[in-house]
């Protein structure tokens, strides 16, 4: 393991002040993965994005960077419950509910707004996010990776053994990423 550790630090390391993304890690595979219903409908299939194992790797670590910078400006409200960590839908759920009973019984008026964010990760302004993280006081260094990762992005659709040609990302935070869940919380 130390083998490729080391190695593997070292270039981490020099492309995160450099602000390179290599063109390898910003490709990503697009698969789709069955949800549920009948498998014969395309609105049940979601597409994932399956990218280089070394380019996760590097955004494991910068992901542990930036969690840790958020949690001490406490950037990350504790509301907060979508992807993050010992939190759940459920959690969310049952506290939203507690608090609307609550106002109910004492005889509050309580008005609610349904939002859908099944595409939410396809609308992430790259220019707005990068931002948002100037605005909570991330170093300039992982800054400038993010947007570099972020930028000239291409995917290609893969279905059975047919692949369609490499298209352009312009707007989207890839999903299955590793980073993809914390810039999602750090843009909304």
């Amino acid at each position: 393991m130390n083998v490729i550790a080391e190695p593997l630090g070292i270039l981490f390391e020099n492309l995160w002040r450099s602000g390179e993304a290599l063109d390898d890690w910003k490709k990503a595979n697009r698969v789709p993965i069955f949800k549920k219903g009948k498998e014969e409908k395309p609105g049940n299939y979601r597409l994932v994005s399956l990218t280089s194992v070394p380019g996760k790797i590097m955004e494991q670590v910068l992901k542990e960077t930036i969690l840790k910078h958020l949690e001490e400006r406490k950037v990350i409200r504790n509301s907060q419950n979508g992807f993050t960590n010992s939190k759940s839908c459920l959690i969310n759920l049952t506290t939203f509910y507690d608090e609307i009973t609550g106002s109910v019984d004492v005889g509050k008026a309580v008005d609610l707004i349904y939002l859908d964010f099944r595409k939410a990760f396809d609308t992430v302004s790259h220019s707005i996010l990068a931002s948002k993280l100037k605005k909570y006081g991330l170093d300039e260094w992982t800054i400038r990776w993010i947007e570099r990762w972020l930028v000239c992005q291409a995917q290609q659709v893969l279905i059975n053994s047919s692949m369609s040609s490499w298209q352009p990302v312009l707007t989207r935070i890839p999903q299955r990423s590793v980073l993809g869940l914390v810039l999602f919380n750090i843009f909304y």
